[in-house]
């Protein structure tokens, strides 16, 4: 039997068996398989070769536009940024991922248009292995649906979840220590609810023999098996839906309704037309949010506060000594202290070191040794 067919055979298993805690052991060892030899079945498949979409990521953040072909995407990045999408009444216009600049709020944000997903991407149809590494290496993903077709945003989701990438969720709070001997010890706190019994089980399937594992917030087997695996990608996402300019008031309700079958709230969803140019305002704050983005002006000895161009920050790289990095040169060898100004400053002037956090629009002045 071919991997192909056991792996079919795992799911058909998993699928039939019904969830309780007298199965969660014999449910999380049949995932823990599963998960396996899906690992090995990729690495087959990649080992053949074959081509590959290679965009450098530059600019303070990348965003991936994500969506069936002839949704507009490419219409969308030609009105966002400086890219030259070819635009067409057909699917799979786009054969190349085509990466434009959107300048906004003094950042410079990339956006790839990448060509448009089909159902079985994830297995490698239509070159969606490729597009979806491509999306893998993004700091947000933007679901671009059209007004007509909200139901496709599950299919999206589930091409983007087979391909390892696991939006708007944290990883497991896990630890794994492999030791000489004493086989598979674990701690867990006690707000995890999988027995440990299971937890071992896993373990087990994925050679682990003898560990100290150390489980602290709560996880089901999907969410452990992830955090085992080590190779999964966690993104935020955000929802813009496309030709809104199309639809007569009184369908609104009906979109929405298909929005919350979804799981999507519509006010969280950005509505747009990429071919009107109207949304766009909504859309560029929407993603600005979503990327977590911060600015810092500069205050320049001898010229004063840089408004223009303000150093771009991301939330949770956003310390003074996350700063110095990003400015490079030599300000950290150099560094002697910092005065900011702004929202994260308990007054105007306030001397902060190398741990201070730095909020959005703060104003900075570096005191650097000469």
């Amino acid at each position: 039997m071919g991997l192909e067919e056991e792996i079919e055979e795992l799911r058909e298993e998993i699928s039939n068996t019904p969830y309780n805690k007298s199965t969660e052991q014999h449910i999380g060892r049949l995932k823990a398989k599963l998960a396996e030899k899906k690992e090995k079945l990729e690495n087959q498949s990649s080992a053949g070769g074959g081509h590959g979409y290679a965009v450098e990521k530059t600019g303070d953040a990348t965003v991936a536009l994500v969506g069936f072909p002839s949704v507009g995407k490419s219409t969308l990045i030609n009105a966002l940024t400086n890219a030259d999408s070819e635009v067409g009444e057909y699917e799979f216009t786009t054969l190349n991922v085509n990466p434009g600049m959107l300048k906004y709020n003094g950042a410079n944000i990339q956006i790839l248009d990448v060509p448009g997903l089909i159902e079985g991407a994830a297995g490698g149809r239509g070159g969606g292995k490729e597009v979806l590494s491509v999306v893998r290496t993004a700091d947000l993903v933007v679901f671009m649906l059209s007004v007509f077709e909200i139901e496709k945003y599950e299919r999206l989701n589930e091409e983007l979840y087979y391909n390892k990438v696991r939006l708007d969720t944290t990883p497991a709070s896990l630890s794994i220590n492999k030791t000489a001997k004493g086989g598979i010890r674990v701690t867990k706190s006690d707000a995890v609810s999988l027995d440990e019994d299971t937890i071992k089980g896993v373990l087990r399937e994925h050679g682990f023999v003898n560990a100290d594992v150390t489980v602290r917030g709560d996880c089901d087997i999907d969410e452990l098996i992830d955090g085992i695996m080590d190779n999964r990608v966690y993104l935020p996402s955000m929802v813009a839906v496309n030709k809104a300019d199309l639809i007569d008031r009184d369908y609104l309700p009906t979109v929405e309704e298909n929005l919350r079958e979804c799981g999507i709230d519509p006010d969280e969803a950005v509505f747009i037309s990429a071919e009107k140019e109207k949304g766009l305002d909504a859309l560029k704050e929407k993603m600005w949010e979503s990327l977590g983005l911060i600015r810092v002006y500069m205050d320049k000895p001898g010229r004063g506060v840089d408004y223009d161009e303000p150093l771009v920050l991301k939330l949770g790289e956003n310390t003074v000594e996350d700063a110095l990095h990003k400015l490079g040169g030599n300000f950290d060898e150099r560094f002697r202290f910092a005065r900011v100004t702004g929202p994260s400053a308990k007054h105007d002037e306030q001397q902060v070191g190398r741990s201070h956090e730095l909020a959005d629009e703060d104003v900075m002045r570096i005191v650097a040794r000469k």
